[in-house]
């Protein structure tokens, strides 16, 4: 009854709580269940999509989800970065007691946001039809597929957004606004799904539009909640201005982390463009499977979200001993989390691929590639919680460095060697995936320990 309470009030917010003096159990509940509401909800975006453009589409409509996502992750991986800094920064000014500089950031935030968003748009919307010939598309793929991919792209100032926005609310403790944005958002792209893609006959550009319209509306619902009363983080349209000075030190924090998402998405990317030689259908195979594991490694997130944002306060508030038992603690809760989903997606891997498409090369991937990469989810529950945590801290360097020694030291070439070397084909592809990221957070957890990352500083 105790916990049940705790988790209504966390769902309900407390926008007035100091997460540096409660119990550190407390704090990561209140924190971690509406971030990890929040993130189940942003994978159920990929998770629908999926499922009616598997399901009413078919598997070139599928291929063009999974080439144009692996391009789009690198929008993603800016959209990511600049929110990790975003919890970072706002998270240490408001441990810190100091809201008027929070506000000041996340002004900067935002500015940073939309102006990356909307070179990022113009760029991709003209480039599209090159982007999927590049990534191995036919050219029926291609004509049926670009305007989907017109759309995503043309979505970047939202995806920014929407992930800056909900990332400095975590940062100042307000993460039921985050989540009930989230939620809201995705409702209307089900509902648009549903109606864009089975009833209107809009094929794989409906699933385009719906999470558009889906995203702003979220967006709109963030930025309103930062013109409300009860909130701690502020702001004013009267003293809206372009600080060049901040905008500089946020992007110096926001390039470490940004970078460590690039350096995964240009992974990402080598490793589908590996695939494409091997078909359309394992292609569409792969992109289910990675779409229903991301549908657990994003609530995942929210834990470790909980943690940067404790370690951010908690190093604001002086106490980074405090701050480094909240990321232990928030790490073995994940590794727990994801070890006994591993064991059901090992047990139940072949009735969830079937529910997204039938076709027998599509499933017999989906199955594959599911079962390899359980092997490896313990290792990355335990790790994403150490790297958000540095990254909490504001030392946003290390993890990036982490990463290239796990994505393009280890696993670009592990992939190669496996898959067209020895000839594994996208067996290869999967177990490289497993092994680079168990090394990776194994790498992650040395360096925690070290406590190196308790001496980082924000000063502006």
């Amino acid at each position: 009854m105790k916990y049940l309470k705790l988790i209504l009030k966390a769902l309900k917010g407390d926008e007035t709580m100091d997460y540096t003096s409660i119990s550190i159990n407390k704090a990561l509940l209140l924190l971690a269940v509406p971030m990890v509401v929040e993130m189940s909800f942003e994978s159920l975006f990929a998770l629908v999509d999926a499922f009616f453009v598997a399901k009413y589409v078919g598997t070139n409509g599928m291929a063009t989800v999974g080439l144009t996502e692996s391009v789009l992750t690198i929008i993603y991986s800016l959209a990511w970065g600049i929110s990790t800094a975003a919890t970072a920064i706002i998270a240490r000014k408001i441990g810190e007691k100091n809201p008027q500089d929070a506000s000041k950031s996340l002004m900067q935030i935002i500015n940073i946001s939309g102006g990356i968003g909307i070179i990022l748009a113009a760029v991709g919307f003209y480039y599209s039809a090159e982007i999927l010939k590049l990534m191995g598309g036919s050219d029926q793929l291609i004509e049926e597929g670009i305007g989907y991919t017109q759309i995503q792209f043309l979505s970047a100032p939202i995806i920014m957004l929407l992930f800056s926005l909900g990332g400095a609310l975590r940062g100042a403790g307000n993460a039921s606004l985050a989540m009930n944005a989230m939620i809201i958002a995705n409702l209307i792209n089900m509902f648009l799904d549903f109606i864009f893609i089975p009833i209107m006959g809009m094929g794989v550009e409906g699933a385009a539009l719906a999470t558009i319209i889906g995203r702003s509306v979220g967006v709109a619902i963030q930025l309103s909640a930062f013109f409300t009363n009860n909130i701690n983080l502020k702001l004013t349209l009267k003293k809206w201005f372009a600080d060049w000075r901040l905008i500089f030190e946020i992007l110096k924090i926001s390039a470490g982390s940004a970078g460590q998402f690039i350096i995964q998405s240009a992974s990402w990317v080598f490793l589908i463009r590996i695939l494409s030689d091997f078909g359309s259908e394992v292609v569409a195979g792969y992109t289910i499977a990675i779409r229903i594991i991301v549908f657990t490694i994003l609530p995942s997130w929210g834990l470790a979200n909980a943690a940067a944002t404790l370690v951010g306060q908690n190093l604001g508030a002086k106490q980074p001993e405090r701050a480094a038992k909240s990321a232990w603690r928030a790490a073995f809760f994940n590794m727990g989390f994801l070890g006994i989903v591993a064991i059901l997606f090992f047990i139940f891997a072949r009735p969830l691929v079937m529910l997204f498409d039938e076709n027998p090369v599509v499933m017999e991937t989906g199955v594959e590639c599911l079962q390899i990469l359980c092997a490896g989810y313990i290792f990355f529950g335990f790790g994403m919680v150490m790297s958000q945590a540095i990254n909490g801290s504001g030392d946003t360097k290390t993890p990036t460095v982490l990463n290239i020694i796990g994505f393009w030291v280890l696993q670009i070439p592990i992939a190669y060697i496996l898959a067209v070397k020895l000839d594994w084909k996208q067996t290869g592809v999967f177990w490289a995936v497993v092994i680079s990221e168990s090394i990776l957070a194994v790498l992650a957890i040395l360096y925690f320990k070290t406590g190196r990352w308790k001496k980082n500083t924000i000063d502006f």
